[in-house]
């Protein structure tokens, strides 16, 4: 079967186209809480039974830097009467939270040498990244995952999901990163596998500036062949210099009039200005480039304090640049239980820029009285250019095209811009007894398409010639505007009683607001007159759509453009989700070294999805779907510190999951990434979760631990993705499966062992260090013919299903794997910045779209991802030039060269629905500290 690559030079010349805790523990003895509050940095409240660290030591690795990370927990109490405490090496985050928490800390991350917090967060305990950067905790979905940016909420800028891809933040914005994987009623009732608050830096203990820069290729994209397009003299720096909404002309004022465009709105004239102005050879034309660009970052930050009177005031300043480039060669089948139906080769390569800058301002009033101000902004840019050609079947033999020109072949080239601009304060303030920690936030994201290309060329024996069919499959343009608004805020307050059993009570409340507004329009160039679709003219049908569309075109008059839709309500939707919640819990100490928190949250929820009747046609007006609901969420922790460093945890509690708005909207919608087009279910409802968890945990050491935890959830009405087939393209939608049940085991090792004995200056301050973590899991659903399930049949209505019609009972949930396991082994020095790093990791199978229904009406196999076993080597290496503090930094990832795999595995057949080699990937930085 002949490839895209191989074939791009012959492809395109033949179609003529070449022009984005409060329970201290430690050695017996009686000293009072140091847990700051929320969003101060702990390092401002140190453990007097830990060792200090002289953080002047350049790269010195830290391994008590867990006791220096701001967990950020809205609510947690920051101090109470005088306990008791065991336990000298467990670190301070982990015996302040009544929670089971993981701590990323900076000298973590920076070991893993990640560059943005998704793949940092891939290497803790129970959690495993997407390939486009969306973070599973225990194998449930992206949509079981909270993301807080400093305790609040973070808006996305993907119309898929309402959750934020993490891959948008670079580490260098990112202090810590705590996931919690046992509810606490402070946090959210949409707590279904864990939380990830992301912190950012607060006040600097010193000044310092730091700059640093990066050279990256992987084997399959740099200097490798790929396809691009030119775009606007922008493009370089990820902004449209207003190429594509300039030039458009005529075109923009007729979409601003929310009129459909067809053949019957317009006149001769009209339409023929409107079509010629369209820019095809800037943005839609496909260029051959056989030596892609290596990738290039660039970053800059800084920090400075100063006091004036009394109150100490710090400024961090963070600003970053990043291009990066990445071809895919995949292959891509569409079949119909073991009669394929489709099989398509695609290359596409993406150019991706990104810049992020922070802005952070605090003062400290004094040790108790703080407020932090914090500005974050990101701006990524996707510019895609795709090509693919597809064989369709009438047989179930794939085998029998081998050598045959492909039947269609396909140009798309999009330019995606994503923005996030988020401003929040923060303050902690104590009045005698009473702590009260206020928080307010206001975010902005954005997702713009302002033109999508798709060009198709079919083949034509008769002329063995690929030609333009502008009445069976047009060339179309796309655009698409998603805009949301989040606003959040909330207080807590926290008092500790005067009695014996060291109670501290605690109360909060929060609002979040969220307001999301989507539109996409795709207009199709279709033929007015016969002299296109006439095979005698050859010299005519071949031309490209940008020739098609010239003053000189024989037929240009006859070609206009036509809406695609001129269904009303299936244009723009409008998103709203307003929770009030209010919560108090109480923590207990009834017996020495036992300690219990328990709360309540309730929590109202108004959610609605309004598809606007955009063209004003529709005799009912708008669509609305609404879901109102209230909750209790109880939660109850249990933590007993039953010998020396030893913790047992016992937790159990009910949270929630609420669909995402673009899981309810029915307006369908290509996700470049994925190569599939989603459509959303009006009818789905809210999940209901309930979690238990019982974990032991050990501190051996300064920085070490050994730990392991069984967990339980049963979720009613989850919801699953389910994959259909429509017109011959593998696509998506949604529904709630009745129940389904996860149960699972986690172990976690992290262990140093000096290199002393070896003797000699050389080995004095040397380690190896020992990082491993394996999750077990294992889940099922339950569907039979007694349940039903609603699914969405347009226009807008609902069709009840016997479940067992579009879920097998018994199997599992998507985006579970069975197996994870991250392993990491290094040696280091500990006195200066000297790191080699060996990383493994490995994820089993996971299911990503549940199976469509065949014709028999029968369910295929399910999509199964692959991700399999990667290895990764980072080294790190500080240095002195003339007094000033260098670090270079070297990678290797994916070095097995692990492919990516999406497939279907039915009875004597495998499906490649999404399958494309990866390669290994090399990065160099070099960055310096004044």
């Amino acid at each position: 079967m002949p490839t895209l690559r191989t074939l791009g030079c012959l492809l395109l010349a033949s179609t003529a186209l070449s022009a984005v805790p409060a329970f201290a523990q430690s050695t017996t003895q009686s000293v009072p809480r140091t847990q700051p509050p929320s969003g101060e940095t702990a390092a401002d409240a140190p453990d007097p039974d830990e060792d200090t660290i002289d953080s002047a030591t350049p790269g010195a690795p830290q391994d008590a830097s867990d006791d220096n990370v701001d967990i950020s927990a809205p609510g947690s109490s920051d101090f109470g009467n005088e306990i008791i405490v065991q336990g000298r090496y467990i670190p301070q985050p982990v015996r302040d939270s009544g929670q089971v928490v993981n701590v990323l800390s900076t000298e973590e991350i920076a070991r893993a040498g990640d560059g943005d917090i998704a793949g940092a967060l891939g290497r803790v305990t129970g959690l495993s990244v997407t390939n486009n950067g969306f973070v599973f905790v225990r194998g449930l979905g992206d949509r079981y995952s909270l993301a807080l940016l400093n305790g609040l909420a973070l808006p996305s800028p993907e119309p898929l999901r309402r959750v934020v891809p993490l891959d948008l933040f670079p580490t260098s914005v990112v202090s810590s990163a705590v996931v919690q994987k046992s509810y606490s009623v402070n946090y959210p009732g949409e707590f279904g596998g864990g939380v990830i608050n992301l912190t950012t830096p607060a006040i600097p203990d010193e000044n310092y500036f730091t700059i640093g820069a990066g050279i990256s290729g992987d084997t399959e994209t740099t200097a490798q062949f790929g396809y691009t397009y030119y775009g606007s003299d922008l493009d370089v720096i990820g902004h449209d210099d207003g190429t594509r909404s300039r030039d458009l002309g005529s075109l923009r004022n007729a979409l601003d009039t929310r009129s459909p465009i067809t053949q019957q709105t317009y006149s001769e004239g009209d339409l023929s200005s409107l079509a010629k102005l369209v820019p095809v050879s800037a943005t839609g034309v496909l260029q051959r480039n056989f030596e892609i660009p290596a990738n290039a970052s660039f970053d800059a930050s800084g920090g400075f304090s100063f006091y004036a009177g009394d109150t100490r005031i710090g400024v961090i300043a963070n600003a970053g640049l990043s291009n990066g480039w990445r071809t895919r060669e995949a292959t891509q089948q569409i079949a119909d239980g073991p009669t394929f139906n489709r099989n398509t080769q695609v290359v596409r390569t993406e150019n991706r820029i990104v810049a992020n800058g922070l802005l952070g301002i605090g003062a400290e009033f004094d040790s108790y009285n703080k407020i932090r101000f914090t500005n974050l902004y990101i701006h990524d840019t996707s510019k895609l250019a795709r090509r693919s050609g597809a064989y369709t079947f009438n047989t179930g033999d794939v085998l029998t095209r081998v050598g045959d020109p492909f039947d269609v072949i396909e140009s798309q080239t999009s330019y995606i811009q994503r923005q996030l601009i988020n401003s929040q304060i923060v303050g902690e303030f104590r009045f005698g007894d009473i702590s009260v920690d206020a928080r307010a936030s206001y975010a902005n994201s954005k997702r713009n398409s302002p033109l999508e290309w798709t060009i198709p060329y079919f083949f034509r024996a008769s002329q063995f010639a690929y030609v333009n069919d502008l009445r069976a499959s047009p060339p179309s343009i796309g655009f698409s505007d998603l805009n949301e608004d989040v606003w959040n805020g909330g207080f807590d307050v926290s008092y500790p009683l005067p009695t014996a059993l060291n109670i501290v009570l605690s109360a909060g409340y929060n609002y979040t607001d969220t307001k999301r507004d989507f539109v996409n329009r795709t207009l199709e160039f279709r033929d007015g007159g016969n002299q296109i679709a006439n095979e005698t003219i050859l010299p005519f049908v071949q031309l490209p759509i940008q020739y098609l569309l010239s003053p000189g075109s024989i037929d240009y008059n006859n070609i206009y453009l036509n809406e695609t839709s001129v269904d009303t309500l299936n244009i723009q939707y409008r998103g709203d989700l307003t929770v009030n919640g209010v919560y108090a819990k109480a923590e207990v100490e009834p017996a020495q070294g036992v300690r219990i928190e328990a709360g309540v949250r309730y929590e109202d929820g108004k959610q609605a999805i309004t598809l606007v009747d955009y063209f004003g046609t529709n005799a009912s007006g708008d669509f609305v779907r609404e879901l109102n609901n209230d909750y209790f969420l109880p939660a109850a922790t249990l933590t007993w510190n039953f010998a020396d460093n030893y913790q047992f945890r016992l937790s159990g509690s009910k949270t929630i999951a609420r669909p995402q708005f673009r899981e309810l909207a029915p307006i369908p919608y290509q996700d470049v990434e994925s190569d599939r087009r989603f459509s959303g279910n009006p009818f789905l409802i809210d999940s209901q979760l309930y979690n238990a968890e019982g974990r032991v945990e050990y501190y051996p050491g300064r920085g070490e631990r050994v730990s392991i935890a069984g967990f339980y959830k049963k979720i009613d009405n989850p919801i699953e993705t389910i994959a259909d087939v429509n017109e011959n393209r593998l696509s998506a939608t949604f529904a709630n499966a009745p129940s389904a049940n996860l149960y699972g085991a986690e172990f976690e090792l992290v262990k140093f062992f000096p290199l002393e004995f070896l003797g000699g200056d050389i080995f004095a301050t040397k380690r190896l260090v020992l990082s491993a973590n394996y999750t077990y899991s294992k889940s099922n659903i339950q569907a039979n013919e007694s349940d039903t399930v609603l699914v969405y049949r347009p226009p807008n209505n609902s069709l009840a299903l016997p479940s067992n019609q579009v879920f097998v009972d018994g199997r599992p949930i998507t985006g579970q794997s069975e197996h994870l396991a991250n392993v990491q082994f290094g040696f280091e020095d500990t006195d200066m910045l000297q790191q080699i790093t060996f990383l493994l990791t490995y994820a089993s199978d996971r299911v990503s779209n549940r199976g469509p229904r065949n014709t028999g009406g029968g369910i295929d196999p399910d999509i199964v991802e692959s991700p399999g076993l990667r290895l990764d080597i980072v080294a790190r290496q500080g240095f002195d030039i003339w007094g000033q503090q260098f670090e270079m930094k070297f990678e290797a990832r994916n070095i097995t060269g692990r492919d990516f795999y999406e497939r279907q595995f039915g009875d004597g057949y495998t499906v490649l629905n999404n399958v494309y080699e990866v390669g290994t990937t090399f990065a160099a930085s070099l960055s310096a500290r004044f």
